[in-house]
């Protein structure tokens, strides 16, 4: 059985293109449920108009694929709004920010 535990461990390795850290330690994910065949991962971007986004979502979809036939919603939100904040300290310390 498939749990967020496996998806999040496979998100880890979805790497930002720009910042080069892993989608999770940035804070990227806010929400992921896993029913039946069906992951949905809830989650947003550094910016509004960020032009790797088609980018982020195919880098997503593929990084979950070793996990099984599944359908695999992703969506993306803005509110609440992208902060440094959520940040793990790791990514924030291999940014510079501390």
């Amino acid at each position: 059985m498939i749990t967020k535990e496996h998806v999040y461990d496979k998100l880890k390795t979805v790497i930002d293109p720009e910042l080069h850290i892993d989608i999770v330690s940035l804070g990227l994910i806010y929400k992921i449920s896993v029913k039946n065949n069906r992951i949905k991962v809830t989650m947003t971007l550094t910016t509004p108009g960020c032009p790797l986004a088609p980018e982020i979502d195919r880098l997503v979809r593929n990084a979950v694929k070793p996990l099984g036939k599944l359908e695999v919603e992703i969506k993306l939100v803005w509110e609440p709004a992208w902060t440094k904040e959520r940040m793990s300290e790791e990514a924030k310390l291999q940014l510079g920010m501390i």
